[in-house]
């Protein structure tokens, strides 16, 4: 079951200073999935503005990092959390680490369509393939963030799981592009801007398993990076009984 009660400390200003840290890492990482549906809108739609729009961006996400960096560590450093409060704060700095990048991806996107030559514009079959793999993407991001919001290890745990599909996509379109690259040496421009836009897909993906296992070391207090999902589904269910 999740347990999204942070705080309960006889000091209420604690409670807010942690409840702040998860709001404002929402709070960036909303930005960031803003960043990366555009993104993907622009590359599909060969809007140049919107995608200039994306890279200028970046520097919101950039600034919340910061802040939201500087507001964990004043609280490491004047409450000196223990436990629960400490696995909080930690899992704050992870996962800002993530968003961070992702918002980076976004940036990624948008400059493959600025760099793209006016005559090099790829096929809407291909275009349709990456639409798809980038809605799997935002929806596990989305997804992920929910479970971390809510401490909820059981979901973050069906959440990760997702990246496989995600894997599975990736996998299909760099096959496809190095297909089209051996039939005929003019796609070689637009098969390696398909595949460039496919891998940044991929990595999102990456990080927002990362985010599901920042939520599951929050809620069980176990450090469960480089596990398999077998293994994480034994971690989890131990947990329950």
């Amino acid at each position: 079951m999740p347990n999204n009660k942070i705080g309960g400390h006889y000091s209420q200003a604690y409670d807010e200073e942690l409840q702040q840290a998860v709001e404002r890492l929402m709070q960036m990482a909303q930005l960031a999935q803003q960043q990366l549906t555009d993104a993907l809108t622009a590359f599909t739609s060969a809007d140049v503005a919107l995608a200039q729009q994306v890279k200028d961006f970046d520097r919101r996400v950039n600034n919340f990092e910061v802040d939201i960096d500087e507001h964990c560590l004043d609280i490491l450093a004047r409450r000196q959390p223990a436990a629960s409060d400490l696995r909080l704060v930690l899992a704050v700095l992870k996962s800002i680490n993530d968003v961070e990048r992702i918002g980076d991806l976004a940036k990624r996107i948008a400059k493959a369509l600025l760099k793209e030559e006016a005559d090099s514009r790829p096929a809407t079959s291909q275009l349709d393939a990456l639409a798809e793999m980038g809605q799997k993407v935002l929806q596990m991001l989305q997804r992920a963030l929910a479970a971390f919001e809510q401490i909820d290890a059981q979901a973050a745990l069906a959440v990760l799981r997702e990246d496989k599909a995600i894997d599975d996509d990736y996998a299909r379109i760099l096959q496809h592009s190095l297909s089209s690259m051996m039939d005929d040496a003019k796609q070689i421009s637009v098969s390696m801007q398909i595949s460039q836009v496919a891998k940044a897909l991929e990595r999102v993906g990456d990080h927002s398993r990362n985010i599901c296992e920042h939520a599951i070391f929050l809620s069980l207090g176990r450090n469960v990076s480089h596990l398999s999902d077998e293994e994480l589904q034994q971690v989890v269910d131990k947990k329950r009984r």
